[in-house]
Formats: C-alpha cells, structure tokens, sequence
C-alpha cells in the first residue's frame, strides 16, 4: 500500500480548468488521497468463490458539491462496491472541481497523474464514482492505458453476479444492454451504414458502396434484438405478479413492503418477522429477488410482507428501468418499512436516498414508517437524533431481536382497512370502472337497469372512493 493522501500532494496544475471555476487555486490543483480504501483480500472464497483472479483496483472521483465528509463517504461507498464485485482496493483520490473534465472526467493533468499512480501501484482497473459517457472512458482509457469502469456498471456487474431467478436474470441483463449500446465502439455511425455489393447502385453515391454492414452496427442490431426479447419476456412475467398481486387484493390482505438502503438489513428484519429463511449476508445488494411471505398482526390480522431489492445513492436509472415489474411491488403496497440502518455514519443521507428513489416511482403517497435497525450496535446519540427528524419510527435490532414487538404493533396500526363494501349504480359511461370491479373486488351482486349498471360489492378503499364520486 501507498502512504496515505496527506503525506503526498500533487503540485502540478490543472491546465483543463479555468480560472472561474470558483474554487480556490488549492482545491483545484489537488488530487486527494482518501484514506482506509484498501480492502487487502487474502481468500478468493471472500468474494463468492469466483474462479478470476481479484483484479487491483484504484478509486477515482471528482468532488463537485457537498462537503468533503460527503464526498468521503461516497468514496468509501464505492469501495465497498468494488470489493463485492471481487476487488482488492489499492488507492482511492479524489479531485475538486465545480463539474467532471467533459473529456477525461479529471482533468488531463490530474488523468497523468492517475496513471502514474496506477504504474505505480501496479493496479489493472480504474473505478470513477460517477456515470461516465462514451468518450470519457474512451478517452481516460487511453491516458491511463488500464480498464477504467464507472459506478455503473460496476453496480450492474455486481447485480449481474447476486441474480438468481429467471426474472432477476432477465432484468440485470437488460440493465447490461442498455448500458453497453451506446458504448459500443467502432469506426463510428458515418462507416456503420455502408450499402454493400451493388445495394448502392450507381445513384447510391460516394460513400454508399462497401463491404456492407461493420460489426459494431451487427452488433448494435444483435443487442437491440436481444432488448426486444427480454422485454417480452419480463411482460409475461410482469402478468403473472400483477394476477397474483390482484387475487392478494381480492382476498383482502393488506400489502406491506420493506425498502431501504442496499446492506441495511431489510431481509433480517423480514426473517424476524416472518422466519422466511431468506439469504442474509453483510454485503451489498445481496438481495435482488422480491420476497413475499404472508404473516399476521398481534390482533391476527394477516398481511403479506415483501423483501425488495436495496438501494443506493445515485442508483442507475438502467436498473430502476428494468427492475420496474420488481418494484411494483412496492407500489402496490398500502405500508412501507423504510429500513434504515442506526449505525451508519450518515443514515440521514441514505434516508433521503431512498426517498428519492421512491418519489421517482411514484409511491412518495403510500405510509411509510422508518425502522432504524442495528440498534445494537449504533450510538445512542444518532439514534435520538434520527428520531428527533423520523418520529414516525421504531428502533430495533433484527440480530437480536430488539423492538419487534413494538414494530408489529406499529404495523398494526398502520395498516388500512382495504376492503369496503358499495352499493351504488354506475353509469354505462364508466364501464371502466365495473371492470375495477371485476379485476380488484369481489362482487357480490351485479344488474343492469335503465339508470346503470348496479353494483354490490367488496372493493378496495381507493376504489370506493371513486365509485362514490362516478355513481349515479
């Protein structure tokens, strides 16, 4: 390992930036060491018995808002990372600007200087703690003349290892594609729609004739087609979770789903409650499958309980995309236990992650109720702290069993009452509705009269509400 950050400062400065850049001429010109990054792997069976070798990794970011204990922690997020996808961490460093290099992500002086560091180190593979375009790894790949990866895919490539199930497979491999499409490199889109043979035709004109179609276009093709199955594909599978989410509503169980940040402890808190049985593990995003077991309330009151897959601070919009038909679970619940993990050093931050995640689902409206895990491990102090901000919440400790009484009877009183039952008439003109009817409730009678259609029925609350508001 390398003496730590403060003991070396780089003096050369940055010609990519300006000097408007805002930021103090010492900021600018430093590329930072971020200390305690080094994992130091001794056993491959660390890192689920893949028969690769550990590839030597260096960290690299670009430090553009927040504090710098923020942009640490971001860091050591993504060391975290790289070690569940099978790294040994050598060096991490981190550069302040106002925005990334638009060519090489650092700046190019500071590019040099990383790969000086790779050589030294004798690291095979860069990670930068951002989503990098085509041309920057392109062409930070060319200064620094080892594999350079963004968070990315280094998400989706541990997403890729940790699926298990036909569906999750599916998903993290549409994720991939959607990736890698755009990053495909060739000759470029001018040579990647050649004619070939005589297709041009003596009207075709320069330019028009060649060899045909260039691998990188075949390749393009190849991939969009691929995209286009497995879309079907998770169609099907989508149909099958949404008939059985609606004989669920039909049966009048209320829905409660656990989200949360990736290693907070969702599926402890699930087996707790429901002795499930499902994978723990002390690593990221170990679970990516959703879960569902059915349990009851202190009163007896069933309801089903959801294990969903983790999230993470600046979560690729790929994954959220293709892990839709998954969190629709999410969306279909009526409660939401947002697990958090009390002995993190910034839960706050992962809180807010998490919701923002959930807004772009759309479900900021479903109940939450926070669960601050780790109880027995955590500071005191953090945890009045959280609850001074999340006094909708309860403290427990899933490894020992703390505070799961108090939790189930916060459920309890948390839960809706789902199902209630109308007698109305609807208008032909929302034979919509009836159709809501047919697919959510359970309909007890059913006629039509001159006025309507007359419905007595068990419905969902929501559902009551508008036929209320429609009915003749």
């Amino acid at each position: 390992m390398s003496e730590p950050y403060s003991s070396r400062e780089f003096d050369e400065r940055d010609l990519s930036l300006s000097a408007d850049d805002g930021l103090e001429l010492e900021e600018r010109n430093a590329l930072r060491r971020v200390a305690g990054l080094g994992t130091e792997l001794q056993d491959i069976s660390e890192v689920e018995n893949r028969e690769i070798r550990l590839e030597k990794v260096v960290l690299a970011g670009v430090w553009t808002e927040g504090t710098q204990a923020q942009a640490d922690r971001s860091m050591h997020e993504l060391a975290l990372l790289a070690q569940t996808a099978g790294s040994q961490v050598l060096e991490g460093v981190i550069q302040r600007r106002e925005t990334p290099d638009p060519a090489t992500y650092l700046g190019s002086g500071k590019a040099i200087e990383l790969r000086q560091l790779v050589v030294a180190l004798g690291a095979d593979t860069v990670i930068c703690d951002g989503e990098l375009t085509p041309s920057q790894l392109r062409k930070l790949e060319e200064v620094v003349k080892v594999k350079v990866v963004d968070r990315t895919w280094l998400i989706l490539d541990i997403f890729a290892q940790h699926a298990r199930s036909r569906e999750g497979k599916a998903q993290v491999s549409l994720a991939q594609m959607q990736y890698l499409l755009p990053r495909l490199r060739g000759w470029g889109e001018s040579l990647s729609r050649q004619a070939g043979g005589r297709a041009g035709g003596a009207t075709g004109g320069v330019g028009t004739r060649g060899p045909g179609e260039t691998k990188i276009e075949t390749d393009r093709r190849r991939i969009r087609a691929q995209m286009t199955k497995l879309r079907r594909e998770l169609k099907e599978m989508e149909k099958s979770r949404t008939t059985q989410r609606s004989a669920r509503r039909r049966a009048a169980v209320p829905a409660v789903a656990i989200a949360g940040y990736t290693n907070a402890g969702k599926s402890s808190v699930l087996n707790r409650i429901t002795g499930a049985g499902v994978l723990v593990e002390n690593a990221l995003f170990a679970t990516l499958d959703p879960t569902i077991r059915k349990t009851k309330t202190p009163a007896g009151k069933e309801f089903t309980l959801t294990d969903t897959v983790g999230f993470v601070r600046h979560l690729p919009h790929q994954l959220v995309e293709a892990f839709r038909s998954s969190l629709e679970e999410v969306k279909g619940a009526d409660l939401i236990l947002h697990v958090v993990d009390g002995s993190d050093e910034a839960p706050e931050e992962q809180i807010a992650a998490v919701r923002e995640v959930l807004n772009d689902l759309d479900v900021g409206a479903i109940p939450e109720l926070i669960v601050i895990n780790k109880a027995d491990v955590a500071d005191d102090d953090a945890i009045a702290r959280l609850l001074r901000r999340e006094p909708h919440a309860v403290v427990v400790s899933a490894r020992i069993g703390q505070g799961f009484d108090e939790l189930m009877l916060a459920i309890e009183q948390d839960l809706p009452q789902l199902m209630q039952e109308v007698d109305l008439v609807v208008p032909y003109s929302r034979g919509d509705l009836v159709s809501r009817v047919h697919e959510l409730g359970d309909v007890i009678d059913l006629d039509h009269i001159a006025e309507g259609t007359h419905v007595h029925a068990r419905v969902p609350k929501y559902l009551a509400n508008v036929l209320q508001a429609a009915r003749v």
